[in-house]
């Protein structure tokens, strides 16, 4: 069974997820390149329950945000790290150590923050905006919610890519989208070849989040139009339904990439990601490179662990 990575763009930097480990890498203020790799606790590794189509979904996307909370934080540490030094050196000059994790505090307080200002921006906006509009039919509501709500999505996009700061965490997601589709195209993992493939991929979040509001069209549908505070509460409740459905479609995307009829079908998701790419350094490529070679390496190791350890069982049986 061939193995699906994915990942994520941090500070001056990029995170590689496997099944078994995720690792992220950081150009630090120096110059070099350093990398924290962490084991993977999933429910889904222990319970055939989480593994249900839908309900994987879910718990997939909270996985990822957890592990991208706290990349984020790993890379911040490191983009900071030189003005630590400056300021935090020992009596012999050496400087303080890199602290590499968050609390489980601060990674709740973050949840809480993020996920009510999406929810805020992106679901409960557009429902009441919708609402107020003279607006005839329930499937007319649907709609034009659902229109409104890519529409902000979108505006907020470009608003946010006119910041100078995320010009380059825009060039590190296309670095690691590059090296992805390298190595699922059986490429060497070199700067010079993974900057010739794709900036896009199927499975990327982007696409992902276009899709979970296109998607709430349709179910949304079966709501109908109830009074305000049902319309919000339905929106929230029913979040996690439309996620897990989304999240089948860009799986099955990903895997089905020679479909051109079906790569037609996702291309809005596909156009979308040229707002949240720009094309990447090599440099940047080579932090997206280290941080999956990181991911491929530990996993493999584990894969080797774990063949010795049957082959004592079988010599001893």
């Amino acid at each position: 069974m061939s193995v699906s990575y994915g990942g994520q763009a941090v500070l001056e930097g990029v995170m590689m997820r496997g099944p078994a480990v995720w690792s992220v890498a950081v150009r630090t203020p120096d110059g070099e390149i350093v990398a924290v790799t962490t084991p993977v606790s999933s429910p889904m590794q222990r319970h055939r329950l989480w593994r249900i189509p839908v309900i994987r979904g879910v718990v997939a996307l909270g996985e990822s945000l957890t592990i991208g909370f706290r990349a984020l934080a790993i890379s911040a540490n490191y983009a900071m790290q030189e003005e630590r030094e400056e300021g935090a050196e020992g009596a012999e000059g050496a400087p303080q150590e890199v602290s590499t994790e968050i609390s489980k505090g601060q990674i709740i307080v973050s949840f809480i923050i993020a996920i009510g200002f999406a929810l805020l921006l992106f679901k409960v906006g557009p429902a009441l905006l919708a609402s107020w509009l003279p607006i005839d039919g329930t499937y007319s509501f649907v709609v034009i919610e659902g229109l409104i709500r890519v529409s902000v999505f979108i505006v907020y996009i470009v608003l946010i890519g006119m910041l100078p700061d995320l010009k380059r965490v825009f060039q590190y997601h296309a670095a690691e989208h590059k090296a992805i589709n390298a190595l699922e195209g059986g490429s060497e993992l070199t700067p010079e070849n993974v900057q010739k493939h794709s900036l896009i991929h199927p499975r990327c979040g982007t696409a992902f989040l276009l899709w979970v509001m296109v998607i709430g069209i349709f179910v949304f549908a079966f709501v109908g139009r109830p009074v305000w505070y049902w319309l919000i509460i339905s929106r929230i409740l029913l979040l996690p339904v439309i996620a897990g459905l989304a999240y089948e479609l860009i799986r099955y995307a990903g895997k089905h990439q020679g479909n051109r009829l079906l790569m037609k079908l996702l291309a809005p998701g596909l156009w979308l990601q040229r707002l949240t790419t720009r094309e990447p350094t090599l440099d940047q490529i080579e932090v997206s490179i280290r941080a999956l070679e990181e991911v491929i390496r530990f996993e493999q190791a584990e894969s080797d662990d774990e063949l010795r350890a049957e082959s004592r069982v079988e010599v001893l049986a």
